[in-house]
């Protein structure tokens, strides 16, 4: 009687108790991958006013139909200036077949913001922040920022921080502008 006494304390746990308590947290892990990986309803820029500096303005209506490429910068952000000939490059490109690049310059002065410009030319639409809500929307707290909207007017990709031209052309992609991956090597 000793003997199954003690193989009765050694035995592991019933088999049905392994499964649950292995089977249980995996399924758990799989359904919340799933849930993530999932493909995932676009949500709808919202609705903007947006003055360039040039005087031209921008709304959701204005826009509808082309793909839009927001970037936040400011003029003290050095991953922006290093990140500028390429948005400028895209703009340049891309600009005829359908694409519309707005910058938003975020809380400097008009003067701050000539006087950049004056000396790093951009070829881009300029906004400040004072002639947009757009800066308020996307909560541009860090610099720079990218949002892509599609030519349906939904929220086709963002990027927090600098990522270089292939991530910027990888965002065109998703919504449909250029071949992903693809620079042009023409100029």
């Amino acid at each position: 009687m000793t003997y199954e006494f003690i193989l009765y304390y050694r035995l592991p746990m019933p088999p049905r108790r392994v499964i649950l308590r292995v089977a249980l947290p995996c399924a758990l892990i799989f359904a919340a991958i799933c849930v993530e990986a999932a493909p995932q309803t676009k949500e709808r820029a919202p609705r903007f006013h947006a003055k360039t500096m040039a005087g031209e303005v921008f709304t959701n209506q204005t826009t509808k139909g082309r793909v839009v490429l927001l970037e936040f910068w400011t003029t003290w952000c050095p991953y922006c200036f290093t990140e500028a000939p390429f948005v400028d490059k895209l703009n340049k490109e891309y600009g005829e077949k359908g694409l519309l690049v707005l910058t938003i310059n975020v809380g400097e002065s008009k003067k701050t913001v000539k006087k950049y410009l004056d000396q790093h030319p951009r070829a881009t639409r300029i906004i400040l922040t004072d002639d947009t809500n757009l800066a308020a929307m996307y909560q541009a707290v860090e610099y720079p920022i990218y949002v892509v909207i599609d030519k349906d007017g939904n929220i086709a990709a963002t990027q927090h921080g600098a990522g270089g031209e292939a991530a910027l052309r990888d965002m065109l992609a998703i919504a449909g502008i250029g071949p992903k991956d693809e620079p042009d090597t023409k100029n």
